[in-house]
């Protein structure tokens, strides 16, 4: 279980709640912050698994040896331990071994939880973080990519030093106050200790909501970054967490707490969703809101956005309305609920509109257009009804006088 290191310091690379995050909106009943996104008071597809429908993380390929290191120029160099590795291939995250470890067959595992040291610093060589246990599960996406992308490629016990581009750091944000935005960074990483994570099912109710949380704030944490691919992955791990099986008994209010994580991660799961366009799978996750809790604002709302993103106004409204009734000060669904029935009103008028057109005008104060060898479109269709009478009384009319004659 992550612990440690990881709880340990505000601003650590592996925090969840690190002090690159965004401060966050100051109430949870709000839809209208951040983008309708829930905090903490206190702050697909596939079915069961990533409903993002895309990798969760960039895959390690097999490392391209490079011989000329990011500091020095060209010229070959004999093959030795200290080669820089281009661990992506893309030249934007190089690994470079200091100290060599026990060998190949201990390198750690995905999903393994490993304990590093960690200091990083900024390409003028200002120091902007140091840890000496940093502890997090491997592959989980609790850290920076380019530590998770990297310490899988280490050995017990060695030392190495990473040199990643921002995009696999702190991005085009960076990280206040000590971090500008796309800052490269140096990590000096040593491998402490790698084990197997604990096993779900004998984790205590606490423990259990513990390790969801962490999970689902790294989850706020990626949505705050707009990475919304990284924060579906990190909500789908809560998720998983919170629904595996248990030879643990919980107590009422553990039973109670682990449910209101599950609302919140599929909230959110549901908000990211949203962004990425996944329409479908953004209403399965409102809908699994709404069978815990029918009066869940949150899961109404975002329910009744995605069904107007795709057109479904008829059905949005409704949705949205009882998400008002629930909550009727609320501006955030005001706006949107006004928005809706206007965009409603006018789809249609376009409907109508387009009927008229295709039946003709019923006002009869345009005049056909002659045309020598086929119908025009625009014949009112009370004319065309009216021909079709005559011409069938017309062979009635024929039968008739046959019949007596």
């Amino acid at each position: 279980m992550a612990s440690s290191g990881e709880e340990r310091r505000s601003g650590s690379p592996g925090r969840a709640g690190t002090g690159t995050e965004p401060a966050p909106a100051a109430d949870a009943a709000q839809l209208d912050t951040a983008e309708d996104f829930e905090v903490l008071e206190e702050e697909e597809e596939e079915e069961e698994d990533d409903l993002s429908e895309l990798p969760p993380l960039e895959n390690v390929v097999r490392p391209r040896e490079d011989t000329q290191p990011p500091e020095q120029g060209g010229g070959d160099a004999p093959r030795d331990p200290q080669e820089w590795l281009d661990v992506l291939g893309n030249g934007l995250l190089k690994k470079k071994t200091l100290v060599p470890g026990q060998g190949v067959d201990t390198r750690p595992r995905k999903g393994q939880d490993v304990t590093i040291r960690l200091k990083a610093t900024l390409e003028d060589g200002t120091v902007v973080e140091e840890d000496p246990a940093l502890t997090f599960t491997l592959g989980d996406c609790d850290v920076l990519q380019a530590l998770d992308l990297c310490v899988q490629l280490m050995e017990m016990g060695e030392t190495a030093l990473i040199v990643s581009e921002a995009k696999y750091c702190y991005g085009a944000q960076g990280r206040s106050p000590d971090i500008p935005p796309n800052a490269s960074l140096t990590l000096e990483v040593e491998l402490l200790a790698a084990q197997d994570a604990p096993d779900l099912e004998l984790l205590s109710g606490k423990e259990k909501i513990q390790l969801a949380n962490r999970k689902r704030e790294r989850g706020n944490y990626f949505y705050q970054q707009a990475d919304y691919v990284l924060a579906i992955n990190s909500y789908d791990i809560a998720l998983r967490i919170v629904g595996s099986n248990s030879k643990v008994d919980f107590s009422p209010d553990e039973e109670a707490e682990l449910l209101d994580v599950k609302v919140k991660c599929l909230n959110n799961l549901a908000a990211s969703q949203l962004k990425l366009d996944h329409y479908k799978a953004a209403l399965k996750s409102c809908n699994l809101v709404l069978e815990h809790q029918p009066g869940n604002i949150k899961a109404l709302f975002r329910k009744g956005k995605v069904l107007a993103q795709q057109g479904e106004y008829r059905e949005a409204i409704p949705i949205l309305k009882a998400a008002l009734k629930l909550e009727p000060s609320n501006k955030t669904i005001h706006a949107e609920l006004s928005k809706l029935v206007k965009k409603h009103a006018d789809q249609r008028n376009v409907e109508t509109e387009m009927y008229r057109k295709m039946l003709g005008n019923p006002s009869g104060t345009s005049t056909p257009r002659k045309c020598k060898d086929k119908l025009p479109w625009s014949i009112p269709w009370k004319w065309l009804f009216g021909a079709t009478a005559i011409a069938l009384g017309g062979v009635a009319l024929s039968v008739v006088i046959a019949a007596r004659n």
